[in-house]
């Protein structure tokens, strides 16, 4: 996770008072990528919601516990109370973990129409979501998925990216939250335990890296128009 070094501050931006929606494309990239955000937002009464793509079913392989969808759910909804008490509660895709539906495709165009009554009902002005230079194939996804979003509602909506396994950013204007504080952020990781601990046996851990979240985050404006 890697951070631009002179972010503006986001309550200093026109987005101040934005209402957000968080694509997360596993449960876990929440918390790592967008936690302060997800707090800031929800203490505003900002937060529209978090959506999680995918179901998470392959990060234990074939060896994992039959159950592992229905497991990070519950650490999804315990990682949101934690990092947002109060927050609305999270959307869930339940795309395959590390095969996203090609854009077009029903699956795709059934996410993308969810979203797009999300965004209109609760009108949400931005959209944070993974980089497309992140090297998963659910992270750029995510990417694509919140560009079709914005597309698709007749109403602005500015999408913003956050980093979470790329050595790069983005090259947008780059903006940061106000900090976090470290307590309920660690704690909300810690509730991913399928990913920190081997409580369901051998499978992904998140690395030490990841676990060394900063204070703020920072999102980058993504300024290309969203043609449908």
């Amino acid at each position: 996770m890697v951070t631009s070094r002179f972010p503006r501050p986001l309550s200093r931006s026109p987005w101040a008072k934005a209402r957000w929606l968080v694509l997360a494309p596993h449960a876990d990239d929440e918390t790592i990528g967008a936690g302060a955000l997800i707090a800031e937002a929800a203490a505003g009464g900002r937060l529209a919601a978090v959506a999680f793509l995918t179901d998470g079913r392959a990060s234990h392989g074939p060896d994992g516990p039959a159950d592992l969808a229905a497991i990070r759910r519950r650490e999804a909804r315990a990682a949101l109370r934690t990092l947002a008490p109060g927050a609305p509660s999270p959307v869930f895709l339940d795309w395959p973990d590390a095969h996203p539906p090609a854009p077009g495709s029903p699956a795709w165009t059934r996410g993308v129409r969810r979203l797009e009554a999300l965004c209109r009902a609760r009108r949400v002005d931005a959209i944070a979501t993974t980089s497309a230079l992140d090297p998963h194939c659910d992270h750029k996804a995510a990417s694509a998925l919140a560009r079709a979003v914005a597309a698709a509602v007749m109403r602005p909506i500015e999408v913003f990216d956050y980093v979470v396994w790329a050595e790069r950013v983005p090259r947008g204007p780059a903006y940061r939250t106000e900090p976090s504080r470290p307590g309920p952020r660690r704690l909300a990781l810690a509730a991913h335990r399928s990913q920190t601990t081997p409580l369901h046996g051998e499978g992904f851990r998140v690395p030490e890296r990841l676990k060394r979240m900063p204070a703020a985050d920072v999102l980058y404006l993504d300024g290309s128009p969203h043609a449908p």
